[in-house]
């Protein structure tokens, strides 16, 4: 049994580190290695981890179907969630920090927090398809009259910018304390503020470029089903 405390690393490189050197290293017949204490104790939390972010994929997948009452407007709904990676990889680097379970924690927080901004922008776009839109400062719009699609996605994302921009400001500015670790103690939990922080602004921003055009995509292969079988009758 060796034991070792990690020092100016983290505790998951240098375990990387040293199941390399062990796994070239040939023991006799009858001898084998493995690790215990925090490196079990992180591998079977990154287990949990993972385990809880592929649930929370799948129920606000379950959700979002039974409420829009269809199986491919939530596939565009939560395009919004890969965008996120892309935040929290760029803040993790740009803060120096390691993907350890408190940032992973922050990435399921995320999933909720992200797909917000796109029911936003989808729902309004959707509501101004069937004429249930109507602006008291837009009077080129009248109660009842249905726009067309790009039109309506052009509307919402224009109506729907402040809100979005106002719940990722609250939440970016919420996150500062815990992410630039500013308490005592707080440099072991800053990943979390950090990929919290990171993955809601670039999801917000690309929120309003990526999800309108996958919405279309998906829209245009509904019509596409629909005239084919159509067709058919």
């Amino acid at each position: 049994e060796i034991n070792a405390n990690v020092y100016g690393r983290s505790m998951g490189e240098v375990s990387a580190d040293i199941r390399k050197v062990l796994e070239q290293h040939g023991f006799p017949p009858g001898v084998r290695w493995r690790f215990g204490g925090s490196t079990k104790d992180m591998a079977e939390s990154f287990g949990y981890a993972i385990s809880s972010l592929v649930m929370a994929i799948i129920f606000i997948y379950m959700i979002l179907a039974s409420q829009f009452r269809s199986f491919l407007q939530p596939i565009a709904l939560m395009s919004a969630l890969p965008l996120t990676l892309i935040g929290v990889v760029s803040a993790l680097l740009m803060f120096r920090s390691t993907l350890n379970m408190f940032s992973i924690i922050g990435i399921v927080m995320l999933m909720g927090l992200v797909t917000k901004n796109a029911i936003l922008l989808l729902d309004f776009a959707i509501r101004a398809r069937k004429g249930e839109v109507h602006l008291e400062d837009d009077h080129s719009l009248t109660p009842g009259e249905p726009l067309p699609r790009e039109q309506a996605l052009l509307l919402a994302a224009k109506v729907r910018l402040r809100p979005i921009l106002m719940t990722t400001l609250a939440m970016v500015f919420g996150m500062v304390p815990l992410a630039f670790a500013l308490t005592e103690g707080s440099e072991q939990r800053a990943p979390m503020g950090q990929a919290v922080i990171g993955g809601v602004i670039t999801s917000s921003v690309l929120t309003l470029v990526v999800v309108p055009v996958i919405y279309c995509y998906l829209d245009d292969l509904v019509m596409w089903a629909r005239r084919r079988r159509s067709a058919r009758h």
